[in-house]
């Protein structure tokens, strides 16, 4: 189905390269006493890895920043997303989400010297999402010291990674060799596809006694860059969005006599899949990303080791994205409501429908193996004659404020308390905070005659052509064309992730036959996760009131719009936006001030609270080439949120802004002075029993897991390791799935239902097994394969009619019934899959690649494809370095996986529905395979001054989306290639 070569390329370089091996390894041993000159930069660094990995006994994959800025990644996710097995979710070309082996980024756990890190996401959906994937969009690759990927889980290590866990540490200014170094980076990026160049600052400091007992690192980033994003898409709005399927019961424009020499009849179109719009889509944003790290070292002598370690970073991301969407569905529904909604159209009081002219028809296999038909093109239009309807919508919505920020603070010691005994103690904070002062938009109702479409190949913008529209500018003409005001919508989001966490360890050295040590500990951290949105209130119900009127307050697309996408001829990729400064003042005029607590929205906030214990022991194992460990953890999970539910209209009263609250003796804990979007226009007169007032009902879980887990390593020989490990991994729901409001309560015959959150559902838990082989030939070279297998329980089986129950009032009769919660429920998951890896260097050129290919085959029990995870990934890089140029290409590819931008819904649908005749489950939206390019070189003008070029993106990559099939085309983006050119100082 997928015609991508960068896959097959990588894996061909890689067999090649294997039969070249032995003799490359025979030149290298032959040249063994060169291997005692030192060398810096990505020879070092590649060197240091390896050596690690090698003498690693779990089974590991390793970053090593020995020299900083000798790879072109930007963050860590970038350098992340080099290693075999690993996969990044991108936005906008930057990675910023981790996963490994075939899982949702969610699976993966992410730890920073040994402790989370919680973090905040600068886009306002992913700040409203609850997932436990962390965004590494706010950490510069320049705080790395080096990163442990795990693949095999042992019992000293924090729970939590269910596909395995990533120790990031940064670097102690002790082990640095000099007294006094550091190095100073300044520079530009240039980011192609807007256009703009912004600066680069990085900066480092290190400082240490001559005693050598006392030592410091300071470090301050500062890195700008402009980002836009071209898209051409099927997004629209509910009664229109996305795809479904022609029902001639509600179309019935849709005649014999419309189809007239098309040769198809009606019937023949019952059913046949149809996009619910043609959409373009623009995005302009900023990402201004400052912060600093210190770590303060101690050893007054060998038995004594103490470090504190600070780090902040914080990003402003102001963001404006800017759609033309058409409206398909709700024209041949006859619907001509704004924003999609479903007042029908109307001409001298007759409803009418648009009709289907010239369909092209196609069938496609769906990825659940299914046959349907699909309209890959036609032409929607209203009958002859028809003045002009509603066609569809333009809008901006400019995210005024929108930031993230990431910190913590950790102070970890070690002692030895005497030649058998070591001590330990970690103690960290962390607080990361995701916020968008205001997203306000307005929505423009558009008015024509009708549209063409044709679907054209996955990566290619369809053709879109709109009729009877007038000029592509703001305003109503004479003959009901153009566009009209209709809708607007503010809001702001706050977000706050924060843990406190004590350790302590203990290792006490036995030498006794094949145990070698043994280790224990405990670990106590208290987790807490709050979301809240407010809305303004506005001060009149008349949208027209302040609207933007003249030139300045409107401009058209740019000229080059959509040129990446690679659309038709004659397509229409134009439309026109409000510019911010518009927007804003809009918002500012219509808004008045109220309280804090009116402008709330109890119903869609998240107030968790998650206590994590846990104590270890593990023996170390060592008896000739056998190594390894043995262990034992043990885990306990209390989960506590405050859960919102809505009562019945009317049975508490609500106060005015900013009065106290009125007390509610039938539900004493009534949020009686929150606002949940009743608006108090200046026209109107305050109702305290208008709209819905809420409670928030506690839940308290515990939730108790046991982790065996077992490491081996054999040494075949002193430089062939083969590795056996077998372990028990615990990966905690996301927190909506535990803790998200109630809504939809709906009372009939045969009962009451709701949607809403499962506070029973537990932890998921995977068996895991892990067997590997590797052979390091030669220096910095390595030839491995790894096979591995998991059997998870808990995966989340979202939109359930489950066993569970809560007690809600009857919105009928307001009195207390059970209702049956649409929930999720778990289920089983299987992941499956094999790594390949390979690199060394040319001879004793200075030439040398890299290469890994990785395959994991997963399985839900429901059948649905699981989340964000890839089949297939690869790189495949080249370098070159000598003593005064270094230089590194590397290629990244990823197959196709179902995306998602944010943690799933729990009551999102699980149920199948009928589809052309077919019972399915609806159709997740893919991201296609996708190869990235990026490359990095240096020069040492002296050995103090190098000046360095990054570009990364170099292919200008379209990412591309579909539904049930390539013939389904979803999304298509791009974002352009950026550049970056530093002079770098070190001394």
């Amino acid at each position: 189905m997928f015609k991508q070569k960068p896959l097959a390329a990588a894996v061909s370089m890689a067999l090649w390269s294997l039969t070249a091996l032995p003799a490359m390894a025979q030149t290298a041993g032959a040249e063994a006493p060169m291997q005692t000159v030192e060398v810096t930069g990505i020879r070092a660094s590649m060197a240091k890895s390896l050596n690690v990995k090698k003498n690693a006994t779990a089974n590991v994959e390793v970053i090593t920043a020995e020299d900083v800025g000798k790879m072109p990644d930007k963050n860590l996710a970038d350098s992340l997303q080099r290693l075999s097995g690993v996969a990044v979710r991108t936005d906008y070309d930057e990675a910023e989400k981790v996963s490994m082996r075939g899982t949702n980024a969610d699976m993966t756990l992410i730890i920073f010297n040994g402790h989370t890190v919680s973090g905040g996401d600068w886009y306002v959906a992913d700040q409203l999402s609850s997932s436990r994937s962390t965004s590494l969009s706010l950490m510069p690759s320049s705080v790395l010291n080096q990163a442990l990927v795990y693949k095999t889980s042992q019992a000293n290590l924090v729970d939590g990674g269910l596909a395995g866990t990533i120790n990031v540490t940064t670097r102690k200014p002790l082990s640095q060799k000099e007294r006094l170094s550091g190095v100073i980076s300044g520079g530009m990026s240039y980011a192609e596809l807007p256009g703009k160049a912004a600066p680069d600052f990085n900066a480092s400091v290190n400082w240490k006694n001559e005693a050598g007992t006392v030592g410091v690192i300071v470090q301050g980033f500062a890195e700008k860059r402009y980002v836009r994003r071209d898209s051409a898409s099927r997004f629209a709005y509910a009664g229109g969005s996305g795809w479904d399927v022609i029902n001639l019961a509600k179309m019935p424009g849709i005649t014999d006599a419309s189809l007239a020499g098309s040769g198809y009849k009606a019937a023949d179109l019952e059913g046949v899949r149809l996009p619910g719009s043609m959409s373009t889509e623009f995005v302009e944003s900023v990402r201004d990303r400052k912060g600093g790290m210190f770590s303060l070292q101690f050893k007054p002598n060998n038995d004594l080791d103490m470090t504190m370690t600070g780090f902040h970073s914080g990003m402003k991301a102001n963001n404006f994205g800017r759609l033309n969407a058409g409206a398909m569905f709700s024209m041949l529904r006859g619907e001509a409501g704004p924003a999609g909604g479903t007042t029908p159209t109307s001409v001298n009081g007759q409803r009418v429908y648009a009709q289907i002219k010239n369909p092209v028809i196609v069938n496609e296999t769906t990825l659940y193996g299914d046959q349907l038909r699909v309209l890959k093109s036609a032409d929607i239009l209203y009958p002859a004659g028809t003045p002009p309807q509603y066609i569809g919508e333009t809008e901006g919505a400019y995210r005024d404020g929108a930031k993230s920020s990431s910190a913590f603070l950790d102070l970890d010691a070690k002692y030895r308390v005497n030649q058998d005994l070591t001590v330990k103690t970690l103690f960290s904070t962390t607080r990361g905070v995701g916020e968008t002062g205001l997203d306000q938009g307005l929505t423009y109702t558009r008015y024509g005659t009708g549209v063409s479409y044709a679907l054209g190949s996955l990566r290619d913008a369809p053709f879109v052509q709109y009729y009877g529209t007038g000029p592509n500018v703001p305003g109503m003409n004479a003959d009901g064309s153009g566009y009209k005001l209709t809708g607007r919508a503010a809001s702001g989001v706050k977000t706050t992730d924060k843990e406190h966490s004590l350790q302590f360890d203990a290792e006490y050295r036995l030498e006794k036959g094949l145990f070698q040590s043994l280790e224990a500990g405990v670990r106590y951290a208290d987790h807490r996760r709050d979301s809240a949105r407010r809305f303004p209130q506005l001060r009149s119900s008349n949208l027209s009131v302040n609207a933007p009127t003249g030139p300045d307050t409107w401009k058209a697309y740019p000229s080059d719009f959509g040129a990446g996408l690679d659309g038709p001829a004659g397509w229409d990729n134009t439309s026109w936006t409000l510019t911010p400064d518009a927007l804003k003042a809009y918002f500012a005029a219509n808004s008045k001030a109220t309280s804090a607590d009116w402008e709330r929205r109890a119903a869609t906030e998240l107030d968790m609270r998650e206590r994590q214990s846990a104590a270890y022991v593990m023996a170390n194992l060592e008896l000739d080439r056998l190594s390894g460990n043995v262990g034992l953890r043990f885990v306990r999970t209390r989960v506590n949120a405050q859960v919102p539910i809505p009562l019945p209209t009317g049975a508490c009263a609500r106060s005015a802004p900013g009065q106290p609250a009125i007390p509610c003796p039938a539900f004493p804990t009534a949020l009686t002075t929150v606002g949940e979007g009743v608006q108090l226009y200046d026209d109107t007169v305050f109702n305290p029993l208008a709209g819905v007032v809420y409670y928030k009902q506690p839940t308290d879980e515990t939730f108790n897991n046991v982790l065996p887990s077992l490491n081996l390593r054999y040494e075949l020989d002193k430089d062939m390791i083969a590795r056996f490990g077998a372990s028990k991994t615990v990966g905690r729901q996301n927190y909506n799935l535990l803790g998200a409001g109630y809504s939809g309560a709906n009372c009939l015959v045969s009962g009451c239902t709701v949607n809403g959150p499962n506070p029973n559902l537990g932890p998921m838990v995977a068996k895991n097994i892990d067997a590997s082989w590797a052979w390091y030939f030669a220096r910095r070279s390595m030839v491995g394969v790894n096979v591995f297998y998991s059997k998870i329980a808990g995966y989340p089986k979202t939109g359930s009619a489950g066993g569970d129950t809560v007690q809600l009032v009857d919105p009928r009769d307001s009195i207390v019934k059970t209702f049956a919660v649409n929930t999720s429920t778990q289920q089983g998951a299987k992941i499956a899959g094999i790594e390949l890896s390979y690199e060394q260097p040319f001879g004793n050129t200075p030439f040398g690649f890299t290469s890994n290919v990785s395959r994991a085959k997963t399985k839900v029990d429901d059948g649905r494809p699981m989340t964000g995870a890839s089949e297939y990934g690869a790189n495949l890089g080249a370098y070159f370095e000598n003593d005064r140029v270094s230089a590194r290409l590397v290629a990244n590819y990823r197959s196709e996986y179902v995306n998602t931008t944010t943690a799933p819904t729990p009551n999102s649908t699980n149920n199948k529905s009928l589809v052309d005749g077919k019972l399915m489950f609806a159709a997740p939206t893919m991201a296609a395979p996708v190869t990235t390019l990026a490359f990095n070189a240096s020069y040492n003008i002296s050995p103090n001054l190098i000046v360095s070029f990054d570009a990364t993106n170099l292919t200008n990559v379209k990412r591309a989306y579909y539904r049930y099939s390539e013939e389904e085309q979803q999304k298509l983006d791009v974002s352009g290639r950026q550049f970056y050119l530093n002079l770098k100082y070190k001394f």
